[in-house]
């Protein structure tokens, strides 16, 4: 990478220390760079991450960073990915990393979405290094909090779906967050928080964006042990989506997701839940 010196991804990891999808992908997908796993001193098996990946390894303090967290709610239940994500700023600042992502443990592949022609489809990326400068570069440019990659759930519906009938960038951003120790900001909500966090940031002028580009493949949310899958499992998405609906309850709503195995989801009206550029002509 050209700017592999100011740049690293940390990936957050709980509870799987033999599985590490996100890690080998990375380095299968052309990713030559830093990479960091970040794990909280409550998890079981944190010996074990230590033993394979040594210095690569950050541990922190999961009660502490509770402390400055703002979760939503009262329960005193620690188990989230809030408590890494917000405490990688400091990670990153602490080893002069101006850039970095945040990445989950479960990302089994990155895939182009469209040719060079601009016709939809899906083929597997081997040029991470290349795409990340790029990415890196535009993301300088512009006044943006966080850039993140496509999920494959955006695609739902293949060549129907809105992601795939236009290629533009959403402005939303979940999962993959491409950041910097100059932009800081903070995720809310023990569930949803990238939900939670882009919408409410986002209707206080904070830009986040999804590029259709590219696109993350992960595991399913609740079949692999380890990581938020008992999280999942206890409270159900009822209980996650509506962290969002509390945090933002002028512009997100629960509804229903799928076409066939129907699930609870959360709706974002947009039109509610950002600033809007008057054209000039209304100006008296």
């Amino acid at each position: 990478m050209k700017n592999n010196n100011e740049f690293a991804v940390f990936i957050m990891v709980h509870g799987r220390p033999d599985k590490m999808w996100t890690y080998k992908t990375l380095r299968k997908s052309g990713y030559s760079g830093k990479i960091y796993l970040v794990a909280d001193d409550l998890d079981e098996t944190v010996d074990d991450y230590k033993k394979k990946y040594k210095d690569e390894l950050i541990i922190f303090d999961k009660k502490k960073a509770a402390l400055k967290m703002q979760t939503g709610d009262n329960t005193g239940d620690l188990r989230s990915t809030l408590f890494s994500s917000n405490t990688i700023f400091e990670l990153a600042k602490q080893r002069d990393i101006k850039y970095f992502f945040i990445m989950c443990d479960d990302y089994t592949g990155f895939e182009y979405r469209y040719n060079q022609d601009l016709i939809y489809g899906g083929w597997s990326v081997k040029s991470l290094d290349k795409i990340f400068d790029s990415l890196l570069h535009y993301y300088k440019s512009i006044n943006c909090l966080s850039i993140a990659f496509a999920q494959s759930g955006d695609f739902m519906g293949g060549k129907k779906s809105s992601f795939a009938k236009q290629i533009k960038m959403k402005r939303k951003a979940m999962n993959t967050f491409l950041c910097s120790t100059n932009r800081p900001f903070k995720f809310i909500g023990r569930m949803n928080e990238d939900v939670s966090t882009y919408v409410n940031l986002g209707s206080k002028g904070g830009l986040f964006l999804t590029i259709p580009n590219i696109s993350i493949y992960q595991k399913p949310t609740t079949k692999e042990a380890g990581g938020l899958t008992d999280l999942y499992l206890e409270y159900g998405t009822y209980v996650k989506s509506f962290f969002s609906v509390m945090f933002n309850p002028s512009s997100v709503k629960i509804s229903m997701l799928g076409y066939t195995k129907r699930r609870i989801h959360h709706r974002v009206s947009w039109n509610n839940a950002i600033p809007k550029i008057l054209n000039e002509k209304h100006q008296k």
